[in-house]
C-alpha cells in the first residue's frame, strides 16, 4: 500500500503539469490558437514589410496601415473591419492581403483563422447561387464563432456572381451580434481588377499635367471607384448593398505600375532566391516586359505578375 503522503504528492505533481501543459500560453505554442483580445497587431513591422516588399503603392499602403491600426487598437469596433482593393492584375493586391493576413495571424494563408474564396473554385454554378448564400452565411457563422478574429478574403471578386456577395451583408452591418455571434472584429477583404481601367486613367492624367503619381490622394479616386464598381455588372459589387449601405470602410486604388518599380520587383525576386541583384539579367527580364499607353510606354500592362516566370527563363539560359 502507498503512503498518503506519497500518493498526495503524485496527485499534486499530476494537477501542477497537467495544469502547465494546459495553459494557453503552453498550449498555444504548439498549436494555433485565436488571437486574444488584448493581443495588438505591430503596426511598425507591418510598415516595414510594406515598404520593403510592395512598389509603387503609396495609397495602398497608407490605406490599410492606417485601416489596420485603428483595427487593432480599438477594443470595442462598432463593425468588421472591410476593404476593397482595386487595381489591374500584378499590381499588389494579394500580395497585400497576404502581408496583412500574416500580421494579424502568423500562419498568413495557412492559418486555420484566414479563409480564402474563389468564385471559379467555391461558386462555380450561376444556378446554384441560392446554395452558395447559404453555405457562405454558414461557413462564416462557424468560423467566427470559433475565432471573432477571423480573416476573409473574396479574390477575383469581378468573377462573382451578381448578388451572392449580399448574403454577408448581415455580418458587416453595424449590429452587435446576429444570432448570438459578434462579427465585430472580423476582417473581411474584397480583391478586384474592377475599376482597374479608371484608377489607370486617373494615374494617366496626373502623368500628363506633370504630377508627380505620390501626389495621388485617396480622395481622387475613392469616389470614382465606388460609383464605378457599383454600376459595373462584372465587378462582384453591382448594386451591392454593401455600397449602398456604405459597409465598406475603405476603396483601396492599387495604381498602375511604371517601369521603376517593375525593376524593384525584379530584384527583390532575385534576393528572395539568395542571389546577387544582376543588372543585366534585371533589364533583360524588363525588356520582355510590355508597357502601355503604347506611345509612352508609361505602364506594365500586367504588373509585377509575370516576374517569376519570366526569371525563371532567364536563370535556366
Amino acid at each position: 500500500a502507498q503512503e498518503p503522503l506519497s500518493v498526495g504528492l503524485a496527485i499534486g505533481v499530476a494537477w501542477a503539469l497537467t495544469s502547465y501543459l494546459s495553459h494557453p500560453r503552453f498550449y498555444c505554442s504548439y498549436v494555433e490558437c485565436c488571437p486574444s483580445a488584448e493581443r495588438r497587431l505591430n503596426a511598425t513591422a507591418l510598415q516595414v514589410q510594406l515598404d520593403s516588399k510592395l512598389f509603387g503603392q503609396h495609397l495602398a499602403k497608407a490605406v490599410v496601415l492606417k485601416a489596420a491600426q485603428g483595427y487593432s487598437s480599438n477594443r470595442s469596433p462598432k463593425k468588421p473591419l472591410t476593404l476593397s482593393l482595386h487595381g489591374w492584375a500584378g499590381t499588389g493586391k494579394n500580395f497585400l492581403s497576404q502581408i496583412l493576413a500574416e500580421h494579424i495571424h502568423g500562419a498568413g494563408l495557412r492559418s486555420k483563422f484566414v479563409h480564402l474564396f474563389l468564385p471559379t473554385l467555391h461558386f462555380p454554378h450561376h444556378d446554384k447561387v441560392k446554395l452558395y448564400k447559404d453555405q457562405l452565411q454558414s461557413w462564416i457563422r462557424g468560423n467566427v464563432s470559433a475565432c471573432p478574429h477571423s480573416v476573409f478574403i473574396f479574390d477575383e471578386m469581378d468573377k462573382m456572381h451578381p448578388g451572392l456577395i449580399d448574403a454577408i451583408k448581415p455580418f458587416l452591418d453595424y449590429y452587435e451580434q446576429v444570432d448570438g455571434v459578434s462579427y465585430r472584429k472580423a476582417i473581411f477583404i474584397f480583391l478586384s481588377n474592377a475599376g482597374g481601367d479608371l484608377i489607370n486613367q486617373a494615374a494617366l492624367d496626373f502623368w500628363l499635367s506633370g504630377k508627380q503619381r505620390e501626389e495621388i490622394q485617396l480622395k481622387d479616386l475613392e469616389p470614382l471607384l465606388s460609383v464605378g464598381v457599383f454600376n459595373n455588372k462584372n465587378s462582384g459589387l453591382w448594386h451591392s448593398s454593401l455600397i449602398a449601405r456604405n459597409l465598406i470602410d475603405y476603396f483601396v486604388p492599387f495604381l498602375p505600375l511604371e517601369q521603376k518599380h517593375v525593376r524593384m520587383c525584379v530584384r527583390a525576386e532575385m534576393q528572395a532566391r539568395g542571389y546577387l541583384v544582376d543588372e543585366q539579367m534585371v533589364q533583360a527580364v524588363l525588356e520582355e516586359m510590355t508597357f502601355f499607353p503604347r506611345e509612352q510606354k508609361l505602364f506594365s500592362d500586367k504588373g509585377c505578375k509575370t516576374v517569376q516566370a519570366k526569371l525563371d527563363i532567364h536563370e535556366d539560359a
